[in-house]
């Protein structure tokens, strides 16, 4: 098994993601960007990254989904998060037990990553159009975010 950016590591990333949301349910797209935001903080004007600036970053956002929604498998098989479906499609939100796993995670790593999907949730997100902001990225133009509005 690969360690990184395997289904378990993007599952830590998207369980805290989720848990900060929580109750609220997030969507594949908004999952996929939070987790982009949260791993490269610094370009989007927020805390220091958790990984290095690395030359082919935006096309990771492209690959990420496919390992992202194994991911999410994963946390609903554990009972840590749940699918539903709204009006505007298939969401995910983390259960009950979702925050409280979070919580018993004590590692310097997570630790960083809760403070950044906290940022990214809070005060990124919500000036964010994540359709644009994804467009922006996927055009290999990592230094204009047009989505963000803030």
């Amino acid at each position: 098994m690969k360690p990184l950016n395997s289904p378990l590591e993007i599952g830590v990333r998207a369980l805290v993601l989720l848990s900060e949301s929580h109750p609220e349910a997030l969507d594949l797209a908004q999952l996929a960007l939070l987790d982009h935001a949260v791993l490269h903080s610094e370009e989007f004007d927020g805390p220091p990254s958790l990984h290095p600036d690395l030359p082919a970053r935006s096309g990771e956002l492209g690959l990420k989904r496919t390992v992202l929604e194994q991911a999410l498998l994963v946390l609903i098989r554990a009972g840590l998060a749940e699918l539903d479906a709204d009006g505007t499609g298939l969401v995910y939100r983390a259960t009950e037990r979702g925050p409280g796993f979070v919580d018993i995670l004590e590692a310097p790593y997570v630790l960083r990553l809760r403070e950044r999907a906290e940022w990214a949730f809070h005060q990124w997100a919500p000036d964010t159009d994540v359709r644009a902001t994804t467009r922006s990225l996927l055009a290999a133009h990592p230094s204009s975010f047009e989505g963000h509005r803030g």
